[in-house]
């Protein structure tokens, strides 16, 4: 415990002179060939820095975010963006947190072979229908663009992996956990995979209207991109495609190690699962959903209750020693792709421990690492937590 903080403190008094480091894309051009694009028909792209010393055949690869399309005129939209197409993606994107390559910022993955996936096709890559209306151009293709781009990292090196991971945060901590066995897959039975899923278990709770808004949009989103086929078929033979895209519903039968990192009160969660706009036509949320300090009393028994919803969900998970969560009660969403959250002072703390630490004590087996906050405002929370 010395060394991890003496390596907080050191993280604290450098952390605002050092914000990370830019990495050039990189485009999978041959998956164009191969049908394996973005919502536009463009290429798949990365950024990808490389390992080095110990860490030289260790490889981590990171999926972005961005919430899903669930209907044509929405994926119009994003199909105009770096949501979308690699064309209006930036050529460089800033690698920090998790995806560091200093040992002062990211303790346990600082010299892997980082990867950053870029997410462009609004489902969590599950998508796969072949055909492509001319009238929209809308190509929904996310499954064949996951395998082309880790063939891609195979053929750079991944192949060779002694250990690997796979994660993202949001939507891409959604991919982490859909295609965690797929990754496994890719790798000899002596490396060590294992999987991190950040701010992406999202749960299957009515609004505060009492509709299944969140429910009805999954099914939405599987059925225009063509998912079912992409899900874990331990789901889709005993329930509906859409409620596949629930980890809930899915991580019990996830076989390769796996690990959560949320928050009971997730303010994604919070602003688009329970109070979605059309559920708050008057706007009494507004305040309470951008600053959790302005909750009325009401509000904050009603997000009381989605947490004990999050944790019932949450048991869908298992407690194997092969599982890992590290749940708070921050209102925030993501945590492992910025500094100030992943490794530093001022980051979440669950049993005295951050979430740096937690992840790789469990990654590298030192220690297990279940740990559960109480709720909100039992604690005092640091600023990154809002």
């Amino acid at each position: 415990m010395g060394q991890w903080f003496n390596l907080l403190v050191c993280a604290l008094i450098v952390l605002k002179a050092q914000a990370g480091f830019n990495v050039s894309i990189t485009y999978v051009e041959n998956a164009v060939a191969k049908g394996a694009v973005c919502l536009d028909g463009s290429p798949p792209a990365y950024h990808f820095d490389k390992g080095f010393g110990a860490g030289i055949n260790n490889w981590l690869v990171h999926i972005d975010g961005g919430a899903w399309c669930n209907n044509v005129e929405d994926c119009s939209k994003r199909r105009d963006s770096s949501y979308g197409s690699s064309k209006h993606m930036v050529k460089e994107a800033n690698f920090t947190g998790i995806l560091s390559n200093e040992q002062k910022f990211n303790p346990d993955f600082y010299d892997w072979n980082r990867v950053r996936v870029r997410y462009c096709d609004g489902a969590s890559f599950t998508g796969d229908v072949e055909a492509v209306n001319p009238e929209t151009n809308l190509h929904f293709r996310g499954a064949r663009v996951f395998e082309a781009v880790m063939e891609d990292l195979l053929a750079k090196g991944m192949k060779n992996a002694q250990n690997a991971i796979l994660t993202g945060c949001s939507a891409g901590g959604l991919t982490s956990i859909l295609h965690c066995d797929n990754f496994r897959a890719l790798f000899p039975v002596d490396t060590r995979v294992k999987c991190f899923a950040d701010a992406g278990y999202f749960v299957n709770a009515k609004d505060v209207s009492g509709e299944s808004h969140i429910e009805e949009f999954y099914k939405q989103v599987v059925a225009l991109h063509g998912s079912a086929k992409h899900l874990p078929a331990s789901c889709t033979s005993r329930l509906s495609p859409g409620l596949c895209f629930f980890p809930e519903n899915v991580a019990g039968q996830i076989k390769t190690p796996l690990f959560i990192i949320n928050s009971a009160y997730d303010s994604w969660q919070i602003s688009n699962i329970l109070v979605p706009e059309d559920a708050d036509p008057k706007g009494a949320w507004s305040s309470c959903k951008v600053d959790i300090k302005t909750c009325s009393s009401t509000q904050l028994q009603t997000m009381q209750g989605f947490r004990v919803q999050f944790l019932n969900a949450l048991a869908g998970l298992g407690n194997s020693s092969s599982r890992g969560m590290f749940v708070d009660s921050c209102y925030t969403h993501c945590r492992t792709d910025y500094q100030e959250t992943w490794f530093s002072a001022d980051s979440p703390v669950l049993d005295k421990t951050p979430i740096a630490k937690a992840v790789g004590d469990w990654y590298y087996d030192r220690s297990p690492f279940q740990k559960i906050d109480c709720p909100y405002p039992c604690n005092p929370l640091p600023e990154s937590c809002f």
